[in-house]
């Protein structure tokens, strides 16, 4: 399964992440916000658009990673993403 990671290196639940499903064979693309503009403005169109942000927003997070796997489903939840695999 394809899975698109909105994060950054900078970031330990990312690195976290990207290390689980590489573990789990998943194929990852990773859109690094830390390193690449075009990578930040889709980290900021998803947290503006996307439901799954409202609760990051009201309490003053970040919300990353982020992940859009290759059925639609968009997610801050890793293991929603692992049971999938």
């Amino acid at each position: 399964m394809k899975i698109t990671i909105i994060g950054s290196h900078l970031c330990p639940d990312t690195l976290y992440a990207l290390n689980k499903l590489i573990d789990r064979k998943a194929s990852v693309d990773f859109k690094n916000l830390s390193a690449d503009l075009k990578d930040l403005k889709a980290y900021l169109a998803a947290r503006e658009s996307e439901p799954a942000y409202e609760a990051v927003k009201e309490n003053g997070g970040i919300g990353i990673p982020f992940f859009i796997l290759e059925d639609g489903t968009k997610t801050l939840d890793l293991d929603e993403v692992l049971e999938k695999l």
